[in-house]
């Protein structure tokens, strides 16, 4: 995304800036500053790998270039330490880059490239006597720096003449001295508050090989004097840095102006990413590396865009997760929740489904024929993705299903298989269990025997019974063996480096963020697939073949990220006080709303707003509940962006989403307004009844998720057309004969019995709307 006059990726910017970075930007332009130009820059050293915290430096420098007609940006090397710098780094940041998404103006740049200009700055800052050799050690340097508390104290060589100094400083180009016998000092204030200020090293003597320029150079300069005068000869606009650089705008500003550049570019600071259960410490990711802690730079626990890449996460969840945190001024620590929830949202709408088991258990169809097999078409994508597309999955007598899809004495509210219940297996038919076969000496559980109905091939039975469990499964004939490698967060602490003096970090490394599963299954539709597809694993999560160990021949699958377990996460759930009631409400709303939802001022760990809302369609009291809370505003006018139906998303807000926060924040719950009103959406089109919604919305609220997702995982995208339900209705009124008789004598509140006998029987996933209709015309 150059941002060029050619670019086809040019995006205009908003109307509002986003961020103060943005803002200024624009006020720039408006005032002419650089002649309406926008150039910006990108200027990693080549001593390591990229990680997510310079993929926000990265999609913030080019994406305010993208945004301006003629915007550019550059890609610069800071290349001026030879002792670290490598050609693999350089590389490596490159196709880092570019997997991104971005492009850079030009050719690629190095610092190395203006070695001789920079070169011919210093001496003219020697000749204006703003630069002097100094012959003190690194130690001496130091201590005559002075400290926060006390001024320096001024170098015995900071005296010396310009042409001593000058002759001096072409000998030390030349490689007369030895390294750390001498350096070159800029000449300002050894009693500024501002440590750097005090006579700042420019050049020090390094007899090392340089990967680009080789042996040319014996004395190499530092980053202050180097980035500012890099930045001046591409003729940046905006130098773009992280916080810790803010004392560095003080040399930075000092240096241009001391070589005189006219129009400088200037410097400007935002905070940097600071991730839960990670570090972003070069220091400590090398750490982590050669203590085998991980396997390597893009062992994918790791941060490093190589091994965020490994591990499946796209570059589009990256650079939404960078709009979604924003630019800043202040340093925060950002929840991980946001960046897995960018993941989980992009895979959701590009990842084909398919069907995979992490823990077989061997499942017997005893009356299924034993040399028969069949074909079963499943869809690749839900119904609310926009894609196309299915897989044949191959359907036998013997299959394997989750060893968690059993339980041989289950507690109430499970509905997946156990002796005696029947289950749909998911786009193949209702099958119960009728026998367990136990190991002899262990007495594990090694077999399920099963019978299956024949008549509910597709999963639904033509009786219209309702079943609960919807599982997934593999054939034992025909899936592919696969090793499965289900990665966690790298440490068990949302800050790692928040540790105790003399503590160690690495003391909260999760042991458990790494589990090998080598005796997995796979539905065999993924050997048509070249390498590379992210998949979802129905019902478990997100996972893609490992880009280096997986093999044709033998399978190994990363996930990327996990899907909530629903059942897991009810069962350690702990129950809710019950919430406040206003005696004054309705009877219905007064059950749900928290009462300080309803007395203003809100409680203090909320912000009072007091705001009316002006929606269509809201009362005025609607409007005064969801108004009186900043934090439910917000809420709601997220989940309007995903359906623009305010009656029908304030109803669901105060009537479900305050009752389930008891008092609470709406910070708490683990789902967003956007996946609210996505339920919302998915009700009002009639794709899932209310009934329906309700399910999904509780699994939401214990264990978050989207709703489609959701719906896929439980099982709940059957959809019953009006001919469907038109043979539920049949059933229905010939079950209840007597019931009809009294309907058409007039006897017409009988026309409730009716609608929820078809409810039952579409296990109450048909349109009552449309059950209504088809009833009253079957009645008349």
């Amino acid at each position: 995304m150059k941002g060029s006059k050619k670019n086809p990726n040019f995006k205009p910017h908003a109307a509002q800036p986003s961020d103060f970075i943005r803002a200024k930007v624009a006020a720039d332009i408006v005032s002419d500053k650089y002649g309406g130009r926008v150039t910006t820059r990108f200027p990693p050293e080549p001593n390591g790998y990229l990680h997510i915290g310079h993929a926000k430096s990265i999609c913030l420098n080019f994406g305010v270039a993208a945004e301006h007609q003629g915007g550019t940006c550059n890609l610069r090397f800071d290349d001026t330490n030879p002792a670290t710098e490598e050609v693999k780094y350089s590389e490596s940041i490159q196709k880092d880059v570019r997997w991104l998404g971005f492009d850079w103006e030009g050719k690629t740049r190095y610092a190395s490239d203006y070695f001789e200009q920079l070169y011919v700055y210093a001496v003219q800052l020697i000749e204006l006597s703003l630069a002097y050799v100094c012959d003190l050690s690194e130690a001496e340097i130091r201590e005559y720096r002075g400290t926060v508390t006390e001024p320096g104290r001024q170098s015995p060589h900071r005296n010396r003449s310009i042409e001593e100094n000058l002759d001096l400083f072409q000998r030390m180009r030349a490689g007369e001295f030895a390294d750390g016998s001498r350096v070159l000092r800029a000449k300002i204030d050894m009693a500024s508050p501002n440590m750097i200020m005090r006579d700042t090293i420019l050049y020090r003597i390094r007899r090392l090989h340089h990967y680009r320029t080789g042996d040319e150079w014996y004395i190499y300069p530092m980053y202050d004097f180097t980035h500012c005068l890099s930045d001046a000869i591409e003729k940046i606009t905006h130098s773009l840095c992280t916080l810790e650089f803010k004392d560095n705008r003080e040399i930075y500003d000092w240096i241009l102006r001391a070589v005189a550049i006219q129009n400088p570019p200037e410097q400007t600071e935002f905070a940097r990413l600071n991730l839960d259960y990670t570090v972003l410490s070069k220091r400590k990711l090398i750490r982590l590396v050669e203590e085998r802690h991980v396997s390597g730079w893009d062992d994918p626990r790791m941060p490093t865009l190589a091994g965020l890449r490994r591990r499946g996460v796209t570059p589009t969840a990256i650079r939404t997760f960078c709009d979604l945190i924003g630019v800043a001024r202040t340093d925060s620590r950002i929840d991980i929740a946001k960046f897995e929830y960018c993941i989980r949202d992009d895979l959701n709408m590009i990842a084909p489904r398919v069907m995979g088991v992490l823990h077989p258990l061997r499942v017997v169809i005893e009356n299924y024929p034993a040399d028969s097999q069949e074909i079963l078409e499943a869809p690749s994508y839900p119904h609310d993705v926009p894609k196309e597309g299915s897989r044949d999955v191959p359907f036998s007598r013997i299959l394997y299903i989750e060893r968690d899809d059993f339980l041989e004495d289950p507690p109430p509210g499970y509905f997946r298989l156990a002796p005696g219940r029947e289950v749909r297996l998911r786009y193949a038919y209702f099958i119960t269990c009728t026998d367990v076969k136990k190991h002899p000496d262990s007495g594990d559980i090694v077999e399920i025997r099963c019978t299956y109905d024949p008549e509910s091939r597709g999963g639904r039975s033509p009786d219209g019974r309702k079943v609960k469990g919807t599982l997934h499964w593999v054939s034992a004939e025909h899936s592919v063996p696969a090793e499965v490698r289900l990665y966690d967060r790298l440490f068990n602490v949302p800050d790692p480096e928040d540790i105790p003096d003399g503590a160690d970090f690495l003391t909260h490394v999760n042991s458990h963020s790494i589990v090998r599963l080598t005796n997995c299954r796979i539905e065999p539709s993924v050997l048509n697939d070249p390498p590379g597809i992210r998949y979802q694993f129905e019902r478990l999560g997100y996972f893609v073949t490992d880009s280096v160990d997986s093999k044709a021949d033998s399978l190994v699958f990363n996930r990327i990220i996990p899907l909530r377990d629903t059942w897991a996460k009810i069962s350690g759930k702990r129950g809710r006080s019950e919430p406040r009631v206003e005696e004054s409400m309705p009877k219905k709303k007064a059950d749900k709303v928290p009462k300080h939802y309803l007395d203003q001022p809100p409680t203090s760990q909320h912000e009072s707003a007091g705001v009316q809302l002006n929606y269509n369609g809201l009362s005025q009291e609607e409007s005064r509940i969801i108004g009186g809370n900043t934090a439910l505003i917000a809420f709601f006018e997220d989940a309007l962006t995903a359906h623009d139906d305010p009656a029908a998303v304030a109803k669901w807000v105060i009537n479900d989403v305050l009752g389930e926060i008891s008092g609470g924040s709406v910070d708490s719950l683990p789902f967003s307004g956007v996946d609210l009103g996505s339920l919302v959406a998915l009700v009002s089109n009639k794709t899932i009844s209310r009934s329906t919604a309700k399910s999904v919305f509780s699994a939401m609220a214990v264990g978050g998720g989207s709703p489609s997702e959701i719906i896929e995982r439980d099982g709940l995208t059957e959809t019953f057309d009006a001919q469907s339900i038109e043979k539920a209705v049949k059933s229905t009124l010939a079950t209840h004969p007597d019931k009809v008789n009294e309907y058409k004598r007039g006897r017409h509140g009988l026309m409730g019995f009716f609608v929820g006998q078809v409810m039952r029987e579409t296990g109450s996933r048909a349109d009552p709307e449309t059950v209504k209709r088809l009833l009253r015309d079957s009645l008349s």
